[in-house]
C-alpha cells in the first residue's frame, strides 16, 4: 500500500494547498496531510484549528487523513512508514529550496521513501499563506484564494466581518 505525506503549516490552508492535496490523493492509496507544529512561530490558527479545518474540508475523501506533528520531518516519516513525501512547487525559488531539502532528507529517510514534486496550477502560482494573511489582516479581499469557510474564519480572527 502506498502511503504519502503532504506537510505544511497550512496557516491558512489555501486553494493551492487544496489542489495539491486532491491531486496527490489520486496518486496514492492513502494521503496524510501533516500539519507542522512549529513552536518558534506564532500562527494565526492553532494546530488544533488547522487540523479541524482540514478534516472538515476533506471529510468526504476516504483516503485522506489529517495529523499534526512536531520535530524532525524525517523522524515522523520513518516512524510512520510513508512511501513518499509530497511537495508543491510554485516557482523556481521553491524548487531551489525544495531540492536541497529533498537531498538532505534522502540521507535521513528510510530506504524507499521518495520525494514527489507537484507543480501548482498557474492560477495558484502566486498564492502563499503569508500573503493571504497580510491581505486579509489589512481588510483586503482574498476571495477565491482560500475556501470561503477559511476566509470567514480569518476575518473573525482579525475581527473583520
Amino acid at each position: 500500500m502506498s502511503k504519502a505525506l503532504y506537510t505544511g503549516s497550512f496557516d491558512p490552508v489555501t486553494n493551492g494547498h487544496i489542489d495539491i492535496i486532491k491531486r496527490a490523493a489520486k496518486l496514492f492509496d492513502h494521503l496524510v496531510v501533516g500539519v507542522i507544529e512549529n513552536p518558534q512561530k506564532t500562527p494565526l490558527f492553532t494546530v488544533e484549528e488547522r487540523v479541524e479545518m482540514l478534516e472538515d474540508l476533506f471529510k468526504d475523501v476516504s483516503n485522506i487523513s489529517v495529523e499534526s506533528f512536531r520535530g524532525l520531518l524525517a523522524d515522523y516519516v520513518n516512524r510512520n512508514d510513508f512511501t513518499a513525501i509530497i511537495r508543491g512547487l510554485r516557482a523556481i525559488t521553491d524548487f531551489e529550496y525544495e531540492i536541497s531539502m529533498a537531498q538532505m532528507n534522502a540521507n535521513l529517510f528510510n530506504e524507499g521513501v521518495e520525494s514527489v514534486f507537484l507543480m501548482t496550477r498557474p492560477e495558484n502560482s502566486f498564492v502563499s499563506s503569508s500573503m493571504i494573511k497580510e491581505v486579509v489582516s489589512l481588510g483586503g479581499n482574498a476571495a477565491g484564494l482560500v475556501p470561503d469557510v477559511i476566509l470567514k474564519r480569518m476575518r473573525e480572527k482579525y475581527s473583520l466581518r
